[in-house]
């Protein structure tokens, strides 16, 4: 579903046009002329993309390192075979596997766009800043100097903090954390003051920019993401779990695959780039680097769009609309329900502690019997749900919105 930005007007009916595309490492890539010449096809081809929401998995394994020796025969200067011990180190897997989560986000994709302030790529092969900045000569003819520069290295590295913080914390791309203010202590809440972030242009209005651009080896980045659960604490969490039963070496990653759309232009130079067997040898005959410098500093070289994306909720607060009562006082003690400047709100979705008191005793069974699957592992109980008065350990509350 369609959730128009602030200040944006949907787009207007119009018949479907199917652009051509292909998925390469989890990522959806165009070539078509279309979405390169016009920008409300582009935009419409973001929407309809986005209608399928991107793959989120937890990725847990274990290794040890074993110290062995092997025999093994070298010819000596008289050309006689003897015997040599050989002494060397195997990495093993004890356990690899995936638990999906991407099936717990219950909201979204929102549409944003990056901030003007926010160094991002707008165009060309470097980060930059829209900047209104007052002149300090105090010409009234021209009192206010707006444009695009080239982003410091002390706003890029800030950018940076933030991006991590709303990452590890579960945070909306939209809100704007400071990394030496508020957000000090691990799972603190946002403040209420927390900024709003949106760029003075829309998406379809990026799309149109990135449509006149006549350089060759141009490209429109869209990135999804995943909000809603504090990522760094329940890393934590499930660590700590494994390191109950397992002592060794541990990984825990979140993965997130199907959330980039990359648009590129229909040339075969741009085409062939997107082939990564193609780009490995132009790298193996000392070809790309020539190509990456035309694209870094040519006219019509490259120029990159990286301003806006979706984000997907694994939990959000919402307040009932559509003349729904809410449960009384008395009936809301169960956390999900907290009353805001705003009004009463509401939790949709699934809390992590919810998840993680779901998934503890599973996570540790499977690193128990050393489970290595590429499929991801389901919480199925069958012989449970047999049982009079069964219920999950969450079940999703009915919706009032």
């Amino acid at each position: 579903m369609y959730i128009p930005m602030r200040g944006e007007e949907p787009p207007p009916d119009f018949a479907p046009y199917e652009a051509e595309f292909f998925i390469s490492n989890g990522e959806i890539i165009s070539h078509d002329p279309h979405l390169n010449r016009d920008g409300e096809a582009l935009y419409r081809f973001l929407l309809w993309q986005t209608a399928n929401r991107p793959q989120y998995f937890i990725h847990m394994k274990g290794t040890h390192t074993e110290h062995k020796t092997r025999t093994v025969y070298r010819k000596d200067q008289q050309g006689n075979l003897r015997p040599h011990d050989e002494h060397y180190t195997e990495t093993v897997t004890d356990f690899d596997f995936r638990i999906d989560i991407g099936e717990q986000i219950v909201h979204g994709p929102i549409h944003w766009t990056v901030p003007d302030a926010e160094p991002a790529y707008r165009g060309k092969m470097f980060l930059e800043v829209d900047s209104n900045q007052l002149l300090s000569n105090g010409d009234t003819e021209a009192s206010l100097q707006a444009g695009r520069r080239k982003a410091t290295r002390a706003e890029i590295k800030l950018a940076e903090k933030r991006k991590r913080l709303r990452e590890d914390h579960g945070l909306p791309p939209w809100v704007f954390p400071e990394p030496d203010g508020w957000y000090a202590p691990i799972g603190a809440s946002p403040p209420p003051d927390a900024q709003v972030l949106g760029s003075s242009m829309t998406i379809r209005d990026w799309a149109d920019e990135y449509c006149a651009s006549d350089k060759l080896l141009k490209e429109f980045i869209y990135t999804e993401v995943v909000y809603g659960w504090d990522i760094a604490n329940l890393k934590e969490a499930i660590t700590a779990a494994i390191r109950s039963v397992y002592s060794s070496t541990i990984t825990v990653d979140f993965e997130l695959s199907h959330h980039k759309i990359r648009i590129r232009p229909d040339n075969r130079l741009a085409r062939a780039l997107s082939n990564k067997w193609i780009k490995f040898l132009l790298w193996i005959l000392l070809i790309y680097p020539f190509i990456w410098l035309y694209k870094r500093f040519g006219r019509r070289g490259g120029g990159r769009w990286e301003v806006c994306g979706g984000a997907c909720a694994l939990k959000t607060w919402r307040a009932p609309i559509g003349g729904a009562e809410p449960p009384p006082p008395e009936a809301r003690n169960d956390g999900r329900w907290k009353n805001t400047p705003d009004g009463l709100l509401h939790l949709v979705g699934e809390r992590e502690g919810e998840w993680f008191q779901r998934w503890e005793g599973p996570i540790r069974n499977a690193v128990l019997r050393k489970v290595q699957s590429k499929t991801p592992l389901e919480f199925v109980n069958t012989s449970a749900r047999a049982l009079d008065g069964y219920r999950p350990t969450y079940v999703q509350p009915p919706q009032i919105f």
